[in-house]
């Protein structure tokens, strides 16, 4: 089935100007296997969304909120849904007031592979993905020019608007090259994309699944941790070239005890 995102910038009826913008997911799932609804309902719930409707609902349009309703719908299309996105200005028979009441603490939220020996690695790239970094990107950086790419280039866009140049390649980026497939995170992706199978990369990929996907699929210890200390990373650095490099320090240590653990 499919994922889809539209706009739908609207004004009220009364013609004055719209205020804030919302994200509405729209979504339809398969009858069978009955988890499915359940997986789903219990994301939503995670995220913080609002229910308007059985199968619609809304939060705040913010870059964060967009990404994790756009892994959420592609997740629904794997398993046989539908789903789209709305961004709207204004919602018949809700008013922004209401739907921001809603949102307690919105004014505080805007801050398979062939082996390796044939795979063509990429070499001094241009990798591209969006601005405000945090875990998955950091991690996927980190992955890429430690295990994939030594002379990778990272470039930091807009989420929407960004025309992509052929010499680049996207990662976590919506319709990206390497990007979250099914309930997989762009770590993840990349690690089967090149076929790379150590063991504690695959521990850091689960951790960085349930902290960037907000699922507890893995439920490893060093998660709560690792979030703690990159939300720090992330509070004390504006610039995304510093998150890299301070994500990477700590993403090097952890690296070095898991693989001293087993």
């Amino acid at each position: 089935m499919n994922a889809s995102f539209v706009s739908l910038a609207q004004e009220a009826e009364t013609g004055h100007e719209a205020g804030r913008q919302w994200l509405l997911l729209i979504h339809q799932l398969p009858p069978e296997p009955a988890y499915i609804r359940v997986k789903v309902r219990r994301r939503l719930q995670r995220l913080g969304a609002i229910p308007l409707k059985n199968s619609v609902y809304v939060l705040p349009e913010t870059d964060e909120n967009l990404e994790d309703f756009q892994w959420l719908a592609n997740e629904i299309a794997a398993d046989g849904g539908d789903a789209t996105i709305c961004s709207a200005a204004i919602l018949s028979g809700v008013s922004d007031d209401e739907l921001a009441a809603m949102f307690p603490h919105l004014e505080k939220e805007r801050p398979a592979a062939p082996p390796r020996g044939t795979v063509a690695f990429p070499r001094g790239a241009t990798w591209l993905t969006r601005q405000g970094v945090f875990i998955d990107r950091i991690a996927s950086a980190w992955l890429i020019r430690r295990f994939i790419d030594p002379d990778a280039e990272f470039r930091f866009v807009p989420a929407k608007g960004y025309r992509k140049r052929p010499d680049e390649i996207r990662f976590d980026m919506y319709q990206g090259e390497y990007t979250h497939v099914g309930d997989r995170c762009t770590f993840e992706t990349l690690l089967a994309a090149f076929h790379l199978t150590d063991p504690a990369l695959k521990a850091i990929g689960e951790i960085v699944h349930d902290i960037d996907l907000k699922d507890e699929k893995f439920g490893r210890e060093e998660t709560p941790g690792v979030q703690a200390v990159m939300q720090g990373v992330a509070l004390a650095n504006a610039d995304d070239g510093d998150r890299l490099v301070r994500g990477a320090v700590v993403l090097d240590g952890l690296y070095s005890q898991i693989t001293k653990s087993r």
